[in-house]
């Protein structure tokens, strides 16, 4: 069924009388299927699938909108994300399809081109020095994302339909998120739990240090080194888009400190507010810690590698209450 709902997906999306050949999954993705879809003449695209049975995080996770960090699921999402990081001159997929009305499949889905070559952490990990110019164009594309400012923060798709986002401020939000990660990741680790005490009074004492700021830059979110591929004129192009949000660009940067390691260097921004970057360094080892552990519970197929990311960001989260 799956596949007779692509072909006619893909039939509609690429034309000129193809016809499809073969569907394969592309690795990574959690929360939606990732299809390369192979025509007759062998031309390609991908397709993104939001459909229950392709998403592996448990169904209780909250899916409110308003909050910045419930799970970037669906085409709205992604389509508005599309929208506004291409006006900025983001290098993002082209789109090919936009299924709004569940013509081929009840599920949201959207096809986009495939882009054939590696991603960014491939590149970095074969040949750094040909990395080299990919890195300085990323970080013209993160300095781009940075200066277009929002005076409210949340997700996107949500801002720039003139919408709010609940608390009162990033770091509030931030707050909030990282005491229920605690809790989660205490109630599936003895180590965190015995911890538990200095963790909660250690967020809690970041969090006070903060300033208020009523301005916030838009942020891709999760930009790792997988979530960047390269094209063929040598351009990064950002994928995995859905969860994309005007927030506090430190919130970004930790992120790409801690996915890009020693390789962050030419990502790096002047003027980061280093209180900030202390709250959402802890509050992002500790997600890393909560969430791959709920993950694990049910039936993702990479166990070995989800349990590494827990049990890095978990020495992690502890290291920071030992100084």
């Amino acid at each position: 069924m799956k596949r007779e709902r692509l072909a006619g997906a893909a039939r509609a999306a690429l034309g000129g009388g193809r016809r499809l050949a073969g569907i394969e999954r592309v690795a990574g993705g959690s929360k939606k299927g990732v299809y390369r879809l192979v025509m007759d003449d062998a031309t390609t695209a991908i397709a993104y699938l939001w459909a229950n049975d392709e998403n592996y995080w448990p169904a209780a996770e909250d899916d409110d909108l308003a909050d910045p960090f419930s799970p970037g699921l669906g085409l709205d999402l992604f389509e508005a994300a599309h929208i506004r990081l291409d006006a900025l001159g983001t290098r993002v997929p082209e789109i090919r399809l936009i299924d709004r009305d569940s013509t081929h499949c009840p599920a949201g889905l959207v096809i986009v081109e495939d882009l054939p070559g590696e991603s960014l952490e491939a590149l970095l990990a074969r040949d750094p020095s040909a990395a080299v110019p990919v890195m300085r164009r990323l970080g013209e594309t993160l300095e781009a994302m940075r200066h277009h400012r929002s005076l409210t923060y949340g997700k996107v798709a949500v801002v720039d339909a003139g919408g709010t986002s609940h608390g009162t401020s990033c770091e509030g939000v931030v707050l909030v998120r990282a005491l229920r990660d605690l809790a989660e990741a205490a109630s599936r680790d003895p180590r965190i739990d015995e911890a538990h005490g200095l963790l909660e009074e250690r967020l809690r004492e970041l969090s006070g240090a903060v300033r208020s700021r009523s301005e916030y830059a838009i942020v891709h979110g999760e930009l790792g080194p997988d979530h960047v591929l390269v094209d063929a004129d040598g351009r990064p192009v950002l994928i995995d888009i859905e969860g994309a949000m005007y927030f506090d660009v430190e919130w970004e940067h930790v992120f790409l400190r801690i996915r890009f390691g020693d390789s962050y260097g030419s990502l790096g921004a002047d003027g980061l507010d280093q209180d900030r970057l202390a709250l959402y360094t802890l509050a992002q080892r500790l997600s890393l810690t909560a969430g791959p552990l709920r993950l694990l519970e049910g039936d993702f197929p990479g166990t070995e590698f989800m349990a590494g990311i827990a049990e890095h960001n978990l020495q992690q989260a502890l290291e920071l209450v030992r100084l």
